[in-house]
């Protein structure tokens, strides 16, 4: 009776993800505020989209195989891929990658990070919490003698695009030996790979001692104090909203370009130094399924600004949401 109950359950389940209106794949980055989109959504108009975190390169795999109605990434693709592709794409909101920690009695914001710092910990080139690179710039704290040990992704990540991208702008060396990459051989002894940002979050606070670069929510939601990152001006930025924002403000959307834009290391002296935009892939052919995926997404711009704020994620400004919605228009997926 037991193996049958857990059939018909595995079978209900199956059903209802079928039973999905609209299907979506890929990045992990978002997924905390997509989710609390759809349940919004699905609430106000009883139309249900499912979203399953895989990673960037999964969601645009799955895109461009057209196995999903839609695909996520927080790499975005240019306008020469995706015309390869047949894809449109848009953004669809703006988030933060944070250095999220686990050292005892050093709270949240306590920890600064130059950007060399950050660089030689990815390069695996710091060893011990009280290597000079760390402690010069935080004199007050008492950081122990003790290995560290980097968590990053160990999936096809726009996450890890995005944080090899903004390491290519402060460190030569990784320039030269890795770039930005969604995908990373990563040097070194003295690191662990977790699946999805939920998964570095849970590997952080799982390892004594351990520091992992994770998107905002992922860290905060799992409890996890996050450094104060040096800016491109030589700031010490806190992880915060309002700081997400200042940086968010320096980006360039261009439709023509089919909104193509990294947000990494903006100028300013509150801007935090990474920020990244996630992005909706569509597939050219399937307007009326299409405008199925705008609809929702329109209806997220119009009713969901409060919900991303509250997860620490910077809603669209009015004036790029016009921008998509002519592009929409244009395309024919309004």
């Amino acid at each position: 009776m037991k193996k049958v109950s857990l059939i018909l359950a595995a079978g209900v389940l199956a059903t209802s993800a079928m039973a999905a209106d609209v299907k979506g794949s890929g990045a992990s980055f978002p997924y905390s505020v997509y989710q609390k989109w759809l349940k919004a959504y699905y609430a106000d108009t009883k139309i249900e989209v499912d979203y399953i975190k895989k990673g960037s390169s999964k969601g645009i795999k799955d895109v461009t195989k057209r196995v999903v109605d839609f695909g996520g990434s927080d790499k975005p693709l240019s306008p020469k891929k995706l015309k390869k592709a047949k894809l449109y794409q848009f953004p669809a909101v703006v988030g933060a990658i944070t250095m999220a920690y686990n050292l005892p009695n050093i709270k949240n914001g306590e920890l600064k990070l130059s950007d060399k710092a950050i660089a030689a910990i990815s390069l695996g080139k710091i060893k011990y919490w009280d290597n000079p690179m760390i402690t010069a710039t935080n004199e007050k704290l008492n950081l122990p003698h003790k290995k560290l040990t980097f968590v990053h992704r160990a999936d096809g990540s726009g996450t890890t695009f995005n944080y090899t991208y903004f390491l290519s702008l402060v460190s030569d060396e990784w320039k030269d030996a890795y770039g930005a990459k969604k995908l990373v051989d990563w040097p070194g002894k003295q690191h662990v790979g977790g699946k999805t940002n939920s998964g570095v979050a849970a590997n952080v606070k799982q390892t004594p001692y351990s520091i992992g670069y994770i998107d905002y929510a992922d860290a905060r939601g799992a409890g996890l104090p996050m450094a104060s990152v040096e800016n491109r001006d030589g700031y010490f930025v806190k992880p915060t909203l309002e700081n997400f924002q200042v940086a968010a403000a320096k980006a360039s959307f261009d439709p023509k370009k089919d909104f193509y834009s990294i947000i990494a290391y903006p100028a300013g002296e509150n801007s935090y130094p990474m920020v990244a935009a996630t992005f909706i892939l569509l597939p050219k052919e399937k307007a009326d399924m299409n405008k199925k995926v705008t609809k929702f997404y329109d209806w997220s711009f119009k009713n969901g600004a409060t919900l991303a704020s509250d997860l620490g994620f910077v809603p669209l400004p009015s004036s790029l949401q016009d921008k998509i919605r002519t592009y929409w228009s244009d395309k024919g997926i309004k």
